[in-house]
């Protein structure tokens, strides 16, 4: 399989490409909170770059805003899978790749 510009496997890989989706996504996953207890949830994100990441996620699908809270669409809460998968192998792996990166 070719990696294209525009193929569906790497608008995938976009997805998860940045650092802050997959946080805020899973920041979401037990129902709709607003900008200021997503980002006390989650810390160490500034509010400019928390909005910056939940516009990202409205306009690909994922989020949506209704009275001022954001919650997880249909299509982001399947996302929640591959995510939760990054975080297993992160949680089994994750000291094999600091070992590595300190080598």
């Amino acid at each position: 399989m070719d990696f294209l510009a525009d193929c569906r496997t790497r608008l995938a890989f976009d997805l998860v490409s940045n650092t802050w989706n997959p946080v805020v996504l899973w920041a979401l996953r037990h129902g709709p909170r607003r900008h200021g207890e997503l980002r006390t949830h989650i810390g160490g994100i500034s509010a400019k770059v928390l909005t910056e990441a939940v516009r990202r996620l409205e306009r690909d699908g994922l989020v949506s805003r209704v009275d001022g809270r954001y919650a997880l669409t249909a299509l982001g809460e399947i996302f929640l899978g591959p995510i939760e998968a990054f975080g297993r192998w992160a949680d089994e792996h994750g000291d094999e790749v600091v070992k590595a990166q300190n080598a």
